[in-house]
């Protein structure tokens, strides 16, 4: 996911950060904006679900 961020963003981004965490936390956060929580949807990501959030 984080290559396909870079990919399709790769003008916009200025900075991408992976935080290794335990206990099944997988968020996506664009500036300070929380965009994916599988704590809070119990699932991850769909393909380009991500990506399409952040398109948006």
């Amino acid at each position: 996911m984080a290559e396909n961020l870079l990919h399709i963003h790769k003008n916009s981004i200025a900075s991408l950060n992976i935080i290794p965490s335990s206990g099944g936390v997988f968020e996506v956060m664009v500036d300070d904006n929380l965009v994916f929580s599988k704590k809070d949807l119990g699932r991850f990501p769909e393909e380009n679900e991500v990506e399409n959030k952040i398109k948006k």
